[in-house]
This record gives structure tokens, C-alpha cells and sequence, in this order.
């Protein structure tokens, strides 16, 4: 009996997200994870015998399609115009922003960009080991490497992380109040203001993917940083109004800016150490917020509320399009993936 007749589709759901959840964390990409996500459900309802644990089952495919999908990723990056930085994953709403703060983390900015870091099989080893508490017999098997390299891998993993590891301050609603007040800040081009908000040497990246105009390198320095963002909004205020929704990325607090048509002009996120802002990310590639979506309230100047708003508006995707769009990318990757 097919597994996807057996299962109920709660846990069907439950098995999905931790395909997609492992695949994002391994590379970043929201619309890769989502082909890989969907690719291992279809080879598991094509099981021809009834599979006894699919989450297990799924974790394997998922991670073996994600090691040579982000194989292939890391050479497109080398060409990559400008800072890359992850796709943002803005997080469900939750009655307690700190709840799972460790998990959460895992799917922050700052996490993602370190673990670029680390080879595929060193990442896949690592995130298995210290996010999904695998144990190395059961990682060994999954990455068809022995349990002795297994630990070297996870050992060699922790070395290159420890050093640049983020750490963030625990305060939750700290943390928002300063991108509250940095954004207030900017729009009122108060540069005093500004600087008791950032670190000394607080950096920015800004991720426009040669799409969109952007800065290439890192801006750095609490000075320059305050400087650039009051000149930035100082600009940008005759094309507005805009409409800003306050989000969280990996348990860190965000904002999403929206064009007064309710397409996304940018997601940016902050990370804050020691009571001040230390990094600023802003993703502008239109690519990479094509997934986003949030509600725009009733009250924001866009004067009307709108069910989401997305950069582009593609028309909705048929089943066998997205499958034939998934096929594609996993069999570019597939020579190199051992199947399960």
C-alpha cells in the first residue's frame, strides 16, 4: 500500500515541513526548499511498500537532494553580484516570540550566512546533529559516511562556527523597540539618534543581486551606517507613501516595506548585541521576495487592507507545472545524490 494513503494527512503535512525545513536551512532558498520539499513527498507516495517512519525517510531524501542541489548553488554564487544573503522565511505569528528561541535562531539570517562557511556534507552533518538531534549512527547513514568521519565532520563543522557563531541579546521586545526607534530615527533623518542605536562597528549588507540598485560591498561604522540611512529615506520620501509591517526572521526582529501598490520594495532585519544594533541585512532582490507575503493593515497608508503583497503577482502555478519546475531542478543535482 502506497505510504500516501496509509498516513494521515496531518502527519503528511508534519513529514513536508521537515523536508522543507531541513532543505531551507541547508541552502537558503525558500523556492529550492520547496522543490525538494515537494520532490521527496512525491517519491513517498511512489513508495511501493509502506514506509514505517516518514519523517526519518523523509529526513534522509531531503538531505542527500539538498547536499547536491547546494553543490551546484555554491558555484552560481561565486558569480553572484553583490553580498548573498539568504531568502528571507518571515515567521508564523506565535503567542510567545521566545518560545524554541534555539530553532527559531537556526532559521536566522546571521545563522544561514555562517553556515555558508561549511561544505555541503559538513553543513548537512552539522544541522542534523545540532538542530534536528539526530544521533551519529542515524547521521552516518543518512550522509553514507562512516560514524567515526561522522563525528569529524560535526567536530570540524562546530571549529569554523564557533568563532562567528552570532549570539543575539534574549530580550524580545528590546530588540524590537531598537528597530522601532531605528526606523523613526531614519525617517526623521536624526543622525544623533541613529548612532545611540548602532555599534561601533555595525555593518550592513545589502542583497540587490544585480537586480536592483544596491550597495556591493559591506557598508561599515556606526557613523557612515547613520549617514547613509538618513540619506536613503531622505530620498526615497517622494516616492512613498509606504506601508511598513514589523515581522520576525528566525526569532529577530524585522520589517517588511511595501511600494504604495503593495509590491515589496525590500525585507531588512537587524541583529542586536549588547543592547545595540550590530548588523543590518537588507534583501532587495526581487527574486528572492517573491514568496513573501503579509497582511497590510486596514490603518496603513495604503488606505486599504490587502490580502498580501508580493513584489510580482506570477499567475498561480498548475500542479504538473510546479512538478515539472521541481523535476528540472533535482535532476540537475542528482547525479551526485545517492537515492535513499
Amino acid at each position: 500500500m502506497a505510504v500516501a494513503v496509509a498516513t494521515p494527512e496531518r502527519e503528511l503535512e508534519a513529514v513536508r515541513q521537515r523536508g522543507f525545513g531541513l532543505a531551507y536551512r541547508m541552502l537558503g532558498s525558500v523556492a529550492e526548499a520547496e522543490d525538494i520539499a515537494q520532490e521527496s513527498m512525491l517519491r513517498l507516495a511512489r513508495a511501493e511498500e509502506e514506509i514505517e517512519e516518514p519523517l526519518a525517510w523523509i529526513t534522509t531524501v531531503a538531505t542527500r537532494l539538498s547536499i547536491s542541489v547546494l553543490r551546484l548553488a555554491r558555484r552560481r554564487r561565486e558569480n553572484y553580484v553583490g553580498p548573498w544573503l539568504p531568502e528571507p522565511l518571515i515567521d508564523d505569528e506565535a503567542p510567545d516570540p521566545s518560545a524554541h528561541a534555539e530553532v527559531a535562531e537556526s532559521l536566522s539570517q546571521a545563522f544561514l550566512v555562517v553556515l555558508e562557511r561549511l561544505s555541503p556534507v559538513e553543513r548537512a552533518a552539522f544541522l542534523l546533529r545540532e538542530v534536528f538531534d539526530y544521533d551519529y549512527p542515524q547521521i552516518a547513514a543518512i550522509i553514507d559516511r562512516s560514524e567515526v568521519n561522522t563525528r569529524q565532520l560535526v567536530v570540524r563543522a562546530k571549529k569554523h562556527l564557533d568563532a562567528n557563531r552570532p549570539r543575539f541579546d534574549a530580550d524580545v521586545e528590546l530588540r524590537d523597540r531598537l528597530l522601532a526607534r531605528f526606523i523613526a530615527a531614519a525617517e526623521a533623518g536624526d543622525l544623533k539618534e541613529l548612532e545611540s542605536l548602532l555599534a561601533e562597528d555595525a555593518a550592513l549588507y545589502a542583497d540587490g543581486g544585480g537586480k536592483v540598485t544596491a550597495a556591493r560591498k559591506p557598508i561599515l561604522g556606526r557613523a557612515r551606517l547613520a549617514r547613509v540611512f538618513a540619506k536613503l529615506e531622505r530620498k526615497s520620501r517622494p516616492l512613498g507613501p509606504f506601508s511598513d509591517q514589523h515581522v520576525h526572521i528566525g526569532g529577530q526582529p524585522a520589517h517588511v516595506r511595501c511600494w504604495p501598490d503593495g509590491a515589496i520594495l525590500y525585507v531588512r532585519s537587524i541583529d542586536v548585541v549588547d543592547g545595540l544594533i550590530q548588523t543590518i541585512r537588507v534583501v532587495l532582490n526581487p527574486e528572492k521576495l517573491d514568496h513573501v507575503r503579509v497582511d497590510v493593515p486596514s490603518s496603513s497608508v495604503c488606505h486599504r487592507r490587502r490580502p498580501s503583497c508580493s513584489r510580482f503577482r506570477p499567475q498561480p502555478e498548475s500542479l504538473l507545472e510546479a512538478q515539472a519546475r521541481s523535476r528540472k531542478r533535482i535532476d540537475q543535482a542528482e547525479p551526485t545524490s545517492p537515492r535513499p
